[in-house]
């Protein structure tokens, strides 16, 4: 298995307003985003010294911002800029961004009023998600018993910094061995990954759930819908069950961290040839091209 990230003790981090050293970077204990998981985040992407969709995943954080009631003091404009200064004071021409935004300092109730103002932090590192040897053979997969939350209780379009669900969702893969599993909604049906988004193709013909079915709308879910039009390739939204899965062609996920990675086997089923279809392939090699030449410069 390979998930890491960069460690590197000369970081720099973009903490409300300042970029300083990794080593003085903290928040305090009475922040209701480490009390109760009272915020958002995004993960962002670099690719040849520019930022992958930057636009649209800020655009998505103050949706998540406006969705909790969480009035943020700075501008679009303002965070797209703190990104790119971050990356820059980093060095980097490839790699990860993760932007996190807290309620702030409050007292231990819930009452998220009491937090004076919120609080901003921008890491930018080095991240592998998965090995070159996974992105070429596919991944295995299995679902997992922990549900994704109906959108009554919160809607999926909200990044929030409680990840508990997923991270329980995490833990059944890791135990079984794999790195990714399906989390079904409520009434059965496919929702997501743990990470990920979920992609089958049938027929020729390409696939997702619905976002209504409890996924997130994903910045890199988007980009297949675009590179699908541009490359001729067909596809649909559909409500989808596990033998769906079982019994499609070829299948994929998308993510930011993990971009377009095919995957062989879901529970113990495999899945079509047990290799990486074409669809998967070509559009794998689409999202590779279109990420390494366009974006917001950083360098």
């Amino acid at each position: 298995m390979s998930e890491s990230s960069s460690t590197n003790e000369s970081q720099k981090i973009w903490l409300d307003g300042e970029i300083i050293d990794k080593a003085d970077a903290k928040i305090s204990v009475f922040d209701h985003g480490l009390l109760y998981g009272d915020g958002i985040f995004e993960g962002i992407r670099m690719y040849s010294g520019r930022v992958f969709r930057l636009e649209e995943h800020i655009s998505r954080l103050f949706s998540s911002a406006k969705s909790i009631l969480l009035d943020l003091p700075w501008t679009e404009q303002e965070v797209i800029q703190a990104t790119v200064d971050t990356i820059k004071a980093n060095n980097l021409v490839d790699g990860y961004v993760r932007l996190v935004i807290t309620r702030g300092v409050g007292g231990l109730g819930l009452n998220p009023y009491l937090c004076e103002k919120p609080s901003m932090f921008i890491i930018a590192a080095n991240i592998q998600l998965y090995s070159d040897e996974a992105y070429e053979k596919g991944l295995e997969l299995i679902t997992c018993a922990t549900r994704r939350p109906t959108p009554a209780s919160l809607s999926p379009q909200v990044k929030s910094l409680n990840y508990l669900n997923n991270i329980m969702a995490k833990i059944e893969c890791i135990q079984a061995g794999v790195m990714e599993g399906i989390m079904l909604n409520e009434q059965g049906y496919v929702a997501e990954c743990t990470g990920d988004n979920v992609f089958i193709v049938n027929k020729g013909i390409v696939y997702t759930p619905p976002v209504s079915d409890g996924s997130l709308d994903g910045i890199t879910r988007d980009v297949i819908f675009d590179l699908c039009k541009a490359e001729g390739i067909e596809l649909r939204e559909k409500t989808m069950t596990r033998h769906d899965i079982f019994t499609c062609d070829e299948a994929f996920l998308t993510g930011t961290a993990a971009e377009v990675i095919p995957f062989t086997k879901l529970d113990q089923r495999q899945i079509g040839d047990g290799t990486p279809g074409t669809l998967s392939k070509q559009l794998i090699t689409a999202f590779r091209k279109l990420a390494n030449s366009e974006g917001t410069p950083c360098v």
